[in-house]
């Protein structure tokens, strides 16, 4: 038997519902036990459910849910795996691609709104840019390895970018490849509850824990070239910073 089957044990012992609810329980409970550590593959379906008696049916619907809270992740060819925290530096300024892709995680991204239009009074005194002034905005959902991380929500210079349609992945990506990708950031982070419409697209319970984060993104000339709000999962990431004494 392994060692996830043997702490979950009887389920025929665990408290009323469905069978692929009590699953659902136990597995979350040896999770956040670290009975398996993060990215430490789980057994395959097979093995489980033959360790614990039920179908496969079973075991896989138990998994679906998980997966959907981002407690676990699917990985193509490589099984079910626990997630592992993602560790964001604030120290770099990069971007959610490129933290995702230098952690071996595949990315993409669901879009809510990918166009131009005239920039807004907030979004002029923003970006610094005159009423009138063309702007592109890119929301979207980003997702790693199928798990969904952050609402990301940005307004761009429309100096910077030919079109929205130049960004399919990677915003900083296409920006560089047009000159305009940001030198320096200022950020502004404060901690927030996800309402109704942001859970649902993040798969989390209402009033879950989040991160916001206000940024302002600047070419070598002083210019501000982007303004980005982004909200992440606050059970997904850790948020480094390095310190030192200098002033």
């Amino acid at each position: 038997m392994t060692l996830l089957a043997d702490a979950i044990g009887s389920l025929e012992s665990a408290s009323g519902g469905p069978l692929y609810r009590r699953l659902e329980t136990a597995l979350r409970d040896a999770l956040r036990a670290e009975v398996l550590k993060p990215n430490e593959a789980l057994p395959p379906e097979r093995e489980l459910a033959s360790d614990l008696a039920i179908s496969r049916i079973t075991v896989r619907k138990a998994l679906d849910t998980l997966v959907g809270e981002g407690l676990l992740v699917r990985r193509q060819g490589a099984g079910t795996f626990v997630a592992g925290r993602v560790e964001k530096q604030f120290a770099k300024l990069s971007s959610f691609t490129e933290d995702m892709a230098a952690r071996g995680r595949a990315v993409r991204s669901e879009w809510l709104l990918r166009a131009a239009g005239e920039v807004t009074p907030e979004e002029s005194l923003t970006l610094g840019l005159s009423p009138g002034a063309p702007v592109l905005r890119f929301h979207r959902v980003r997702f790693a390895d199928d798990v969904p991380m952050a609402l990301e929500y940005s307004a761009i210079a429309g100096f910077g970018l030919a079109g929205p349609e130049t960004v399919e992945s990677s915003l900083y990506a296409a920006l560089e490849a047009t000159g305009n990708r940001p030198a320096r950031a200022l950020q502004r982070l404060r901690a927030v509850s996800f309402d109704a419409e942001q859970a649902a697209l993040l798969h989390v319970e209402p009033g879950a824990p989040g991160l916001y984060i206000e940024r302002r993104g600047f070419l070598e000339d002083g210019r501000v070239i982007e303004a980005t709000r982004s909200w992440y999962r606050g059970d997904a990431y850790d948020f480094v910073a390095e310190l030192n004494t200098r002033a």
